[in-house]
């Protein structure tokens, strides 16, 4: 199975890198892509990195998972009123593929409503824009069907575990645990 890895400027480091090489180590092919007007992509501490993708350049259908990482751009995407990656990730759940969203991107999927009436946990204050939910500021990781939100740059290690569980299965995501030293 084929995944998608959003990057874009200001995103933060460690849920956007740390959480594609934990999902690569477990044999999930995963793409970095963009929206943004380059492929170097300046990340909220410093990094310069480099997306695969512009997204114009993909065929969406081809991919069977969203993984959305949080950062800064967050609020500054909602600010400007750019909903692209809310009408994303509901094109994704239309076809009932795997969205998974860490930090503040949760707000993403509470704006375009995914997140009405089920359980979701996010970076504290994010629930803002999800009234409708049922937060869980306790939980590192939650799974509501398939939706799997996570708080934050310390949820990375349970956020990644709970996508390899829910694609490749419980033997596989205990094997990566194993693998890291976690």
């Amino acid at each position: 199975m084929k995944g998608l890895i959003i990057f874009s400027h200001q995103m933060e480091d460690v849920e956007a890198l740390a959480t594609r090489a934990l999902l690569k180590r477990a044999g999930l092919q995963i793409d970095t892509v963009t929206f943004e007007e380059t492929l170097e992509i300046q990340t909220a501490f410093g990094l310069t990195v480099h997306a695969e993708h512009f997204a114009k350049d993909i065929v969406m259908e081809d991919y069977g998972f969203l993984v959305i990482p949080g950062g800064p751009y967050v609020a500054e995407r909602i600010e400007a009123g750019d909903d692209t990656l809310e009408k994303l990730s509901v094109s994704f759940a239309k076809e009932k593929k795997l969205v998974a969203a860490i930090c503040a991107a949760p707000r993403f999927l509470g704006r375009a409503k995914l997140l009405d009436r089920k359980g979701y946990t996010a970076f504290p204050g994010s629930e803002i824009d999800i009234p409708k939910g049922y937060y869980h500021p306790d939980m590192k990781t939650y799974k509501d069907g398939l939706i799997i939100t996570s708080r934050g740059a310390g949820t990375v290690y349970t956020f990644a575990f709970e996508i390899v569980r829910t694609l490749k299965g419980e033997s596989v995501a205990k094997k990566l645990f194993a693998a890291i030293q976690h």
